[in-house]
């Protein structure tokens, strides 16, 4: 992807607001978001697709929910595309507590039924679904769960990935091809119809 002079120095503003925030610097995040907005509104937009239709939050809430959740906590973040999945994984977070309390307050209801696909081809989660999905993503080892975050949630590409883990494009695709089988095998033990695993 081509870049003018303009992104380059938003790329470098980015970076030094990044580490401002490591350094302690409470007011950073303030001056970063403005900085990478679009871009964390289209991360809401895609996480949101993946949700039943009629979801009750909206891209701009779920930046803002994030937002906060970010702001109050140390983010490590070292760029901006490690930054946008950091906010791809405090978005999932959100969802998932979203999708626990409607679970309780609703116990059902009519809803489409989901398997995971490739990070390609944005999918819809039921409740139950996230929830288990971010159960099973916790029991991966820590590698493999920041790939399957990169790539399925935030939509990151293998190169992306492998500048932000400091890892060989290759190594990613090993790691993504053995998460998604084993969160497979865990979340749809019997096989789930229309299943894509052998994709």
């Amino acid at each position: 992807m081509r870049m003018d002079g303009n992104q380059n120095g938003l790329r470098g503003d980015v970076t030094q607001l990044l580490e401002a925030v490591r350094g302690g610097d409470a007011r950073a995040m303030d001056r970063l978001v403005p900085l990478v907005y679009e871009e964390l509104r289209a991360l809401a937009r895609r996480e949101l697709h993946r949700e039943q239709q009629g979801h009750t939050l909206h891209a701009t809430a779920l930046v803002h929910e994030a937002y906060i959740k970010l702001a109050g906590s140390a983010v490590p973040a070292s760029d901006r595309a490690h930054f946008l999945a950091i906010a791809s994984r405090a978005m999932r977070q959100i969802l998932v507590d979203h999708a626990r309390r409607r679970k309780a307050a609703k116990r059902g209801g009519d809803m489409v039924c989901t398997t995971l696909a490739d990070a390609g081809a944005p999918v819809e989660f039921r409740p139950d679904e996230l929830i288990a999905l971010d159960a099973a993503l916790e029991q991966l080892e820590p590698r493999q769960r920041q790939v399957v975050e990169f790539r399925f949630f935030a939509g990151m590409e293998e190169k992306e990935i492998a500048d932000v883990l400091g890892v060989t494009d290759r190594t990613v695709r090993r790691e993504w091809v053995k998460a998604r089988a084993w969160l497979y095998r865990s979340m749809y033990p019997d096989g789930p119809s229309g299943s894509t695993a052998t994709r």
